[in-house]
Order: C-alpha cells, then sequence, then structure tokens
C-alpha cells in the first residue's frame, strides 16, 4: 500500500517502535552519547498504546543494574522500583500439597537478592519522562504498520497512524493513510510476534539456519489483598500441578507496593493436549492449598495476558 499512497513524511535521524524498556533505553542512551560527543540526534519513538506502559503487562521483578548502568542517579530521580526482594521461594506443587525446593543450588541468574518488585509500565512511564527531557520525540497512539524501503532495498522507516481499515483490508469510509517516518537508522522494539518484526525475518529471510524460536502464553491477575496474606517482598515461583509432565510451565507471585499482589501463570505454548485452556488451569492453580490464603479476603484489580519469548536449550548460540 505504501507504494501507490502519497503520504507525507518526517524525516529523523533514529526511528524506535515501542515504548517498552528497551526502546526507551535505546532513546535515552542515544541521546546521551550524542550530548557527550557534542552532537545533536533526533529520535522519535512510536506507541501503539493510548499512553507509554498501556501495552506492558509484566508485574515484574527487576534488575537495577541496567538502570543503574544507564543513569547512574536513578535512585536520587525516584525511579519506581518500589520493594526489595526480601525472600526467594521456589515450590513444587502437587495436587495437595507443596515441596520448598529453596534450598536447592539454582544459578545465580535465577536468584533475585538485590533486585526490586515493581510494576514495569510505571517503570516505562519514569523512562518516558526522562527520554522527552532529553529531546526524544515520543508518539503514544501510533502503530506502525508497515515499514518503507530504500531503492536499494535497505530499510527506510515506517508507515504509522493509518486508521480506517476495514475486515476486508482495504481502506473504508474514515480511511486516513497515516504519515511516514524516515530515518537513517530504525529500531524495532515491538515485542513478541511483532508484526514488522514478522516482515523483516520474511523479508531477510532472518530465520535461515536458526532455530526456531520458543513461546509461551503469560497470563496475570493484579490483587489488593489483606495486611495478613500480605509479605511485602515475596517473590515465589512454583512448577509442576496443576500441569502434567508433557506440559511445560510454571507460575510467579510478587508482593509489592501497597499491598499488591501480581500473580500470574505461564503455559509453553508446545503442550499436545489439545483440549488443554491455560486460563482454566490458572483458575485451578489459585485453589492450591498452597496459593488459595494468599488471596482470600483480596480483590482482583486488573487482568491480561500476552505472548512471551522463552529460552531453553535450543536458544543458546552455536559454538
Amino acid at each position: 500500500m505504501s507504494e501507490t499512497l502519497e503520504r507525507e513524511a518526517m524525516e529523523y535521524d533514529v526511528v524506535i517502535v515501542g515504548a517498552g524498556p528497551s526502546g526507551l533505553a535505546a532513546a535515552i542512551r542515544l541521546k546521551q552519547m550524542a550530548e557527550a560527543a557534542g552532537a545533536e540526534i533526533s529520535v522519535a519513538v512510536l506507541e501503539k498504546g493510548s499512553e507509554v506502559g498501556a501495552h506492558i503487562l509484566s508485574g515484574a521483578v527487576i534488575d537495577p543494574s541496567g538502570i543503574a548502568e544507564l543513569l547512574p542517579d536513578w535512585k536520587e530521580l525516584g525511579v519506581p522500583l518500589e520493594t526489595a526482594v526480601t525472600q526467594d521461594k521456589f515450590l513444587m506443587l502437587g495436587p495437595a500439597g507443596e515441596l520448598d525446593v529453596s534450598w536447592a543450588p539454582f544459578p545465580k541468574w535465577m536468584l533475585n537478592h538485590g533486585n526490586y518488585i515493581a510494576s514495569l509500565g510505571n517503570v516505562c512511564r519514569w523512562l518516558a519522562q526522562h527520554a522527552e527531557g532529553l529531546g526524544v520525540e515520543i508518539y503514544p497512539g501510533m502503530a506502525a504498520s508497515e515499514l518503507v524501503f530504500n531503492d536499494e532495498g535497505s530499510v527506510k522507516g515506517v508507515v504509522a497512524g493509518v486508521f480506517g481499515i476495514g475486515k476486508d483490508g482495504q481502506p473504508g469510509p474514515d480511511y486516513q493513510p497515516g504519515i511516514e517516518l524516515h530515518a537513517k537508522y530504525t529500531l524495532i522494539g515491538e515485542g513478541v510476534r511483532g508484526s514488522l518484526a514478522k516482515q523483516l525475518q520474511a523479508r531477510f529471510d532472518l530465520n535461515k539456519g536458526r532455530e526456531p524460536q520458543k513461546y509461551g502464553i503469560g497470563i496475570k491477575e493484579l490483587w489488593k489483598v489483606p495486611d495478613a496474606a500480605f509479605q511485602p517482598g515475596l517473590t515465589q515461583h512454583t512448577f509442576g500441578w496443576p500441569l502434567d509432565n508433557q506440559t511445560g510451565g510454571g507460575s510467579f507471585m510478587y508482593h509489592f507496593g501497597d499491598n499488591y499482589v501480581a500473580i500470574g501463570f505461564v503455559v509453553h505454548l508446545n503442550y499436545k493436549n489439545p483440549y488443554l485452556s491455560p486460563f482454566d488451569e490458572f483458575q485451578r492453580f489459585k485453589t492450591h492449598p498452597a496459593i488459595r490464603p494468599y488471596l482470600e479476603g483480596g480483590e482482583r484489580i486488573s487482568y491480561g495476558a500476552r505472548a512471551i519469548t522463552e529460552g531453553g536449550a535450543q536458544s543458546l548460540p552455536k559454538l
């Protein structure tokens, strides 16, 4: 469509698609490097959500080392890392009981000592404020729908702000063609299974000779619980029930802030049982004796689900 329509175009040095942690951190770092070199660069960040953080679902455990490297005075700047991790628990669940395996020699990257529990959406909003303070232009509500290419085949930029496309893929009566954003460099940070990333993979055959990517679905709820059930700084992960031995996945539960509990369930999408419902398994999980007491008397505030990328042996670089 971009080849036949006349659109307005805006020129930038760098266009970043996605105002998540990666996109915003990249924008900040680019501006910092330019300032240190005494140069001026223009950076635009496109975000499909109505505001920065609108599509950030994670109630996350965050290692502050990356933020500290990006913004060394992050504590003085008031980063919303609300609650330091005080306890790590790992449970193996059975139908009616659990085995605490927190004593096991887990690798360091699985341990959360020194990390913080926070809303990743709030962290992104905080990063956006600092990015804009450095001169980054952030455009929420602007979904990037397609790529634009130079004559020799390199990426020229993206098309954003297209509205009014019908179910048949054709322009409707309220159609708006959007605008092209051209850049010397285009950074795609749109998240899991992004539409632009898939276009690039197909056009440049980026998956050739690579192991297939592994995906899961993550379902999360945010609860506000009574004081008796709240353990600030607790991070708990489980595996086992209600999933069988042929289905990969597990759960997380993080206590943070003002009596908030972020609880979620992950199911690997290579499960074999065609009748399995990840949502129903999550609801069963919450009835387990090791989980239910944390939620009783509480109120569910929000919920959501999204695809997630997963690692494993197939994701390790080839030696």
